[in-house]
């Protein structure tokens, strides 16, 4: 088991093993969750950033106060 410090600014090292594991690099993203009472981390995938904005400029008629209101509970 690899122990790494909180710094100040709640910052920590992932241990090398962990970035081998993971295939982390320089400038790559990581994941956190918590699943079963543990944290998760895992690398992150790239966004593909035009398709996500295509998509969301295609779901416009979904964004009103109305359709706010229906879903709010979900």
């Amino acid at each position: 088991m690899d122990i790494s410090k909180m710094t100040s600014k709640y910052q920590a090292t992932i241990p090398q093993e962990i970035r081998k594991f993971l295939g982390l690099g320089k400038g790559d993203a990581v994941n956190f969750r918590i699943e079963n009472e543990r944290v998760v981390v895992e690398k992150a995938r790239p966004v593909d950033w035009q398709f996500a904005r295509f998509t969301g400029e295609t779901l416009s008629e979904w964004d009103s106060p109305e359709d706010d209101e229906a879903f709010r509970g979900l």
